[in-house]
């Protein structure tokens, strides 16, 4: 499997042949010009997570990309006319990109204060029959599965989140790598800060990687 991280919660995930996109919003870089991807896969409306802007350049360069979001988003994304055959991804749904299968979960988003209204938020699993969590992506919610999950996109700060929240994930998932992501809305001082709690707090057994900008990584 290999990663390139965009920037925040946008990963290029390279599994099985497979190109995946992930969350190509607002404060994510060097996605746009990306081609012969299999599946551009959004895990809720927020703009930091789908870009209307530049979402249309990317769907032009992949015109046979796989297109899902939760069941708002893709609504929206047809009324805007964005491009694209966007269909709903429901908690339960599996489908195939090629050899890889995706599985959906999670449904809401995390809540950031009692007055804002609470928006669809999938999680989606990346695997096979015997590794059916190869990848786990969560969005902007605590989503974990029963089953072992290899590499987890873990949210490092959020407005919706404290650090021992996101310290209570990764324990609760105890992935065998994490990897963060959600980092744009930290300061260069704060950033560092988080990860080096992340990293200093992490399950055993579980390796804690920042990967680097634009650069593809290969994880297991």
């Amino acid at each position: 499997m290999r990663i390139t991280h965009f920037g925040h919660s946008c990963i290029l995930v390279e599994i099985d042949g497979s190109r995946i996109l992930f969350d190509p919003g607002t404060l994510s870089h060097g996605f746009e010009g990306l081609t012969g991807l299999d599946a551009i896969l959004i895990t809720h409306q927020h703009p930091d997570h789908v870009d209307v802007e530049r979402l249309p350049d990317l769907l032009s360069g992949n015109p046979h990309a796989l297109l899902r979001a939760d069941p708002q988003t893709s609504a929206q994304l047809r009324d805007d006319n964005v491009g694209g055959d966007w269909v709903a991804a429901q908690s339960g749904d599996e489908f195939a990109i090629g050899s890889v299968t995706a599985r959906v979960g999670g449904g809401k988003h995390a809540v950031i204060h009692s007055e804002i209204p609470v928006v669809d938020n999938v999680a989606y699993m990346l695997g096979d029959a015997e590794h059916p969590s190869r990848l786990l992506h969560p969005g902007d919610n605590f989503y974990a599965p029963t089953t072992p999950v290899e590499v987890l996109a873990l949210p490092a700060s959020a407005p919706w989140m404290r650090l021992s929240e996101s310290v209570d994930y990764l324990r609760a998932v105890a992935p065998t790598v994490a990897v963060p992501i959600h980092q744009a809305v930290l300061s260069g001082a704060g950033v560092g800060v988080h990860h080096a709690r992340l990293d200093e707090m992490k399950p055993a057994g579980t390796e804690f990687r920042v990967l680097p900008d634009e650069n593809d990584v290969e994880l297991p």
